[in-house]
C-alpha cells in the first residue's frame, strides 16, 4: 500500500519560514515587537493548511501569540463563529445565508476576506487504469442521489468501464468542499447519495482510495498533489475536453466547473478589541502568496490581492 503524506504546514514551512518572514511589509507585524495574545480559528479542513502555513510564518516574527486551528468543517465552523467561540472561520465557500443570519442574531458582524484558489480534485486509485478522464456526467452518475444502490460498479458509470465494484469517498455533509462538489456536480446543494464513506479528515480519504482498486473519491487539490504516490487525478471533462486540475488551469479558468476560491471570515469586533488577530488577519492578507505556495494552494490574482486588501481596510472600519 503507498503511504499517505500528511500535509503539515510546519514541516512545509519550516526551512524557509525566516526568509518569507522577512518579506512581510513594514509595520505588519515588526519583529520582536512583545506582542501576545491567542487567536482562536476553526472551519474548513481544506484551508487549514494555508491558515497554519501562515500562522507558522507569523510566528517566527511574534512568537508571542498563539494561533490555534481547529477542522470542524465549512459548516461546522460557520456555528462555532456564530456562536462567538472563535474570532476566524476558514472557509471553502461562501457563507449561507442562513449562516449569516445565525451570526446577525448573535450581534456577530465580519467580514469575508479571500486568501487563496483551490481546484476541488476528483482523484482514482493509482492503479486504475480506465478513469483517466471523466465527464461532469460520468461524476453525476456514481454521486447523484438517484445512483444509491444502483450504481455499484464501474461497469454502471460507463459501459466501457470494467466490473470493479465502485468504492467512494468524500467529505461529510458539514463540508465546504461536499456543499461545492454537490451543487456543481449534482446541481443542487447537499445532493448525494450517502452510500459512501465520509470524512471531515482529507487524510482519511486519501488512505481510503488509496486501498481500493476501485475507489474513487474528491477533495481539495493540495491534498491530491501532496500525496501524489497514493491517489492518481482524474481529468474533468465539462464539454470543453478533458482539463486535470493544477495551478494554470485553475487560474486560467478552464478547470471547470470544480475551481474556487477560499475564504477566511474575521470577526469586525474581535479584530478591533483583539491586538494579536489583528496583527495576525494583516500578516494574513500581506503574505497570503507565500502561505499559498508553502500549504500548496494557488495564489490570488492582481484583481483577487486587490479585493482582500480592501476587505482587510473594511475590518478597520
Amino acid at each position: 500500500m503507498n503511504s499517505i503524506k500528511f500535509l503539515g504546514a510546519a514541516s512545509l514551512v519550516a526551512v524557509s519560514a525566516l526568509v518569507l518572514v522577512g518579506c512581510a511589509p513594514a509595520g505588519d507585524t515588526p519583529e520582536g515587537s512583545g506582542l501576545t495574545g491567542t487567536v482562536t480559528i476553526d472551519g474548513s479542513s481544506t484551508v487549514a493548511p494555508l491558515i497554519e502555513a501562515a500562522a507558522d510564518l507569523f510566528g517566527a516574527a511574534e512568537p508571542g501569540v498563539d494561533v490555534t486551528v481547529g477542522t470542524s468543517g465549512t459548516g461546522g465552523g460557520f456555528e462555532k463563529f456564530c456562536a462567538g467561540e472563535t474570532d476566524v472561520s476558514n472557509a471553502s465557500r461562501g457563507i449561507k445565508d442562513e449562516e449569516a443570519a445565525a451570526c446577525a442574531e448573535a450581534g456577530i458582524e465580519f467580514v469575508e476576506i479571500i486568501v487563496a484558489n483551490d481546484g476541488l480534485s476528483v482523484v482514482v486509485n493509482p492503479d486504475n487504469d480506465w478513469a483517466k478522464c471523466l465527464t461532469v456526467e460520468q461524476l453525476n452518475t456514481m454521486w447523484a442521489p438517484a445512483s444509491e444502490g444502483v450504481v455499484m460498479s464501474w461497469k454502471d458509470v460507463d459501459a466501457s468501464f470494467p466490473d470493479e465494484k465502485l468504492s467512494l469517498f468524500g467529505p461529510g455533509t458539514d463540508s465546504g468542499t461536499f456543499d461545492y462538489f454537490t451543487k456543481e456536480i449534482n446541481g443542487e446543494e447537499g445532493a448525494s447519495r450517502t452510500d459512501y464513506s465520509p470524512s471531515e479528515d482529507d487524510n482519511v480519504l486519501v488512505s481510503g482510495v488509496s486501498a481500493e482498486l476501485g475507489a474513487s473519491g474528491y477533495f481539495g487539490l493540495s491534498y491530491a498533489e501532496a500525496n501524489a504516490d497514493a491517489v492518481k487525478l482524474v481529468a474533468v471533462d465539462a464539454g470543453e475536453g478533458c482539463i486535470t486540475p493544477s495551478t494554470e488551469t485553475v487560474l486560467d479558468g478552464t478547470y471547470t466547473p470544480l475551481s474556487r476560491p477560499l475564504f477566511v471570515y474575521v470577526n469586525k469586533a474581535n479584530f478591533a478589541e483583539n491586538a494579536a488577530l489583528a496583527a495576525f488577519t494583516e500578516f494574513l492578507v500581506a503574505n497570503s502568496t507565500e502561505a499559498s505556495a508553502a500549504s500548496g494552494f494557488i495564489g490570488l490574482s492582481e484583481e483577487q490581492t486587490a479585493v482582500a486588501n480592501e476587505e482587510l481596510a473594511s475590518l478597520k472600519k
